[in-house]
């Protein structure tokens, strides 16, 4: 029914404009034409899209939000999003992890996470 389907990811933020800057400024995301609104704004992201839109229950997942899939590109991408003020999660504790820098190892796998400024868990993973 849906294994032929493109599915997207949507993000809740309390401040529209607060997530604009970091998505588009931080992230450097570019906004969809006509698809962003006061209460939602409609990002590209490969080929695929990422909506976020204002909701009072911002925040409020503790799980991953979004999940990027790098492209030999982890440990660059890590550097500037660190240079643009993003920290990074850290779980030494999670089974099968290596904590290398910010850098998580599972194997072949290398990941990071962080949040945006609502507490939204997002996720960059290499080498899957």
């Amino acid at each position: 029914m849906l294994k032929d389907r493109n599915s997207s990811a949507i993000v809740a933020v309390r401040d529209i404009d607060r997530a604009r800057a970091f998505y588009e400024d931080i992230l450097g995301l570019t906004r969809i034409p006509g698809e962003s609104d006061a209460d939602m704004l409609g990002f590209r992201t490969g080929d695929t899209r990422l909506t976020v839109y204002r909701s009072d229950f911002a925040g409020t997942n503790e799980a991953n939000a979004v999940t990027w899939e790098m492209k030999g590109d982890l440990v660059e991408t890590v550097r500037a999003l660190k240079d643009k003020g993003v920290v990074f999660e850290h779980y030494p504790d999670m089974d099968g992890l290596t904590l290398t820098g910010d850098i998580h190892e599972a194997g072949p796998a290398r990941l990071v996470w962080f949040r945006d400024p609502d507490g939204n868990i997002l996720h960059l993973i290499e080498g899957m």
